[in-house]
């Protein structure tokens, strides 16, 4: 696992260790910024399941100003903290260990707005709909942010989610990718 491309370009990222997580091929997190960007004029990402930290770190390499990583479970949050130390980014990131529900909560009450939300739940956890319209009913999004969901192909999302509209669907294997936008009510 590695960085695909911007400042950190080709340097090695430690997976989560166990089973537990699985991380973002390097070939899907290639195409899935070919899409989103490929680079970024600035801005605050959140990752929110972020594992090993790798689609944050990403994003943060290919110009973001700021990310803000949160995973509940310590070895994640250990090796995020490892990653983004790899890559000299502890100036720019916050990492949490809390779950994504208090972590939501803690972010509307700073009142912050992202750029950029990366959603890669747990498979079996799944309950992006509803982290999307939280999302929105919250106010969390930029206006021309990006919404970028990982999920299982069996898992079928709506193409509108309160007034965000999903521009965009891949498959990759076992693994989907549904990117969401504003859209028109």
């Amino acid at each position: 696992m590695r960085v695909v491309s911007g400042t950190c370009k080709g340097r090695a990222l430690k997976a989560v260790p166990g089973t537990g997580t699985r991380p973002t091929t390097d070939k899907v997190k290639e195409t899935i910024f070919n899409i989103i960007g490929p680079y970024f004029h600035g801005g605050l990402v959140l990752d929110l399941y972020a594992g090993s930290g790798g689609l944050g770190i990403e994003a943060l390499s290919r110009g973001m100003d700021k990310a803000i990583f949160v995973d509940r479970d310590f070895k994640a949050f250990q090796t995020v903290k490892e990653n983004i130390e790899t890559c000299g980014f502890t100036e720019c990131s916050e990492l949490y260990k809390i779950d994504s529900e208090r972590a939501l909560k803690a972010l509307i009450k700073r009142e912050l707005r992202f750029g950029l939300i990366l959603l890669d739940p747990p498979y079996k956890q799944q309950k992006i709909a509803d982290l999307i319209e939280k999302i929105h009913n919250e106010g969390l999004l930029d206006d021309e942010g990006i919404i970028l969901c990982e999920h299982s192909r069996d898992v079928k999302l709506p193409d509108r989610i309160e007034t965000f509209k999903r521009e965009r669907y891949e498959e990759y294997g076992a693994i989907a990718i549904s990117i969401y936008k504003w859209g028109n009510a």
